[in-house]
């Protein structure tokens, strides 16, 4: 089988191995690959790896050896996979890799909001602290998180490993989803969205990004929020309208956001949150600590291999 993986870099930018993959087929490797190159690049390739390069449906017309693709990560939005499933071609994502390490980042966002670590230790290396009349200092206000309410909108996998998290520190879990199970009832409460928004000091994103929750964060939402809330998105950009977060910043409606995604990524240059300094902007990498990129290609390898035995898995077009 020839094997085509079109944007490898981010998954693997040199400290993982592709030898999984390549005891499968006729392996080709592409770190990137332009919107103009899809096509030749997949040629007459039976199965397609591919983390954010689209495959649409003319790339399925114009590719028709494909029977496969799989995608290097959860989100599946850049394959149209309605159109894949007409044709017959299986479409398999990766649902569970990154959980430890979103939650893990969740956390380090929120702390980053309380302490500020990043900014005074660049105070203490300018001089800050050596020419400071007292024997301690802060620029920003310190924030403990014992006693304060941690919302979930989206509790599945990620949002109940971050919530539990949040609880060791001692905050109170709210939860908003649409399935409640009995898992997420031993970690917090679940409650309306209005009760959420409104009861919540800090609200952590982790829903899917469907029609249904793409701007879930917006003016009328945010208006419901305690004054003075934190808002954390490790989730998908685009649940948040981010002309109306930049606004509730600056007139203070919100004390701070703190997001490792935005609506359009690389984040172009006009994005009015870069201007936000009560904002805290990450490159998206909630999931990319080196054992999840690992626990990736593990599920990437094992996807394709339960293709070929004929009992695909992870299947988002059944």
């Amino acid at each position: 089988m020839k094997l085509v993986i079109l944007d490898g870099y981010t998954e693997n930018p040199g400290d993982l191995s592709w030898k999984g993959m390549e005891d499968l087929g006729e392996l080709t490797v592409y770190d990137r690959t332009p919107a103009e190159n899809i096509i030749s690049r997949i040629g007459d390739a039976e199965a397609v790896i591919t983390n954010k390069t689209p495959i649409t449906k003319e790339t399925m017309d114009q590719c028709p050896n494909i029977r496969y693709i799989g995608v290097l990560a959860t989100g599946y939005n850049v394959i149209d996979v309605e159109y894949a499933k007409e044709k017959g071609i299986i479409v398999s994502n990766i649902p569970t890799y990154g959980t430890t390490a979103v939650a893990q980042m969740t956390m380090a966002m929120l702390l980053e909001v309380c302490h500020h670590v990043g900014a005074h230790s660049e105070a203490v290396k300018s001089g800050e602290w050596t020419n400071n009349p007292d024997w301690c200092f802060w620029n920003y206000p310190l924030v403990e998180l014992a006693g304060k309410t941690f919302g979930v909108i989206g509790f599945g996998r990620i949002g109940q490993a971050s919530a539990k998290l949040a609880k060791a520190f001692g905050m109170r879990i709210l939860a908003y989803d649409e399935y409640p199970n009995d898992a997420g009832r031993e970690i917090g409460e679940y409650v309306s969205l209005d009760v959420l928004l409104s009861q919540s000091d800090v609200i952590s994103l982790h829903c899917p990004l469907f029609p249904s929750t793409q701007g879930i964060i917006n003016k009328d939402t945010i208006g419901r929020m305690k004054t003075g809330a934190v808002l954390i998105n490790t989730s998908r950009g685009p649940l948040v309208v981010e002309d109306d977060l930049t606004e509730a910043l600056n007139n203070g409606k919100l004390s701070f956001a703190a997001l490792d995604v935005v609506s359009t990524e690389p984040i172009k240059e006009d994005n009015p949150l870069l201007k936000c300094s009560n904002c805290i902007l990450t490159p998206h990498i909630a999931w990319a600590p080196k054992e999840s990129r690992q626990r990736l290609m593990d599920i990437a390898v094992d996807n394709l291999k339960q293709f070929l035995s004929g009992n695909p898995v992870n299947v988002v077009n059944p």
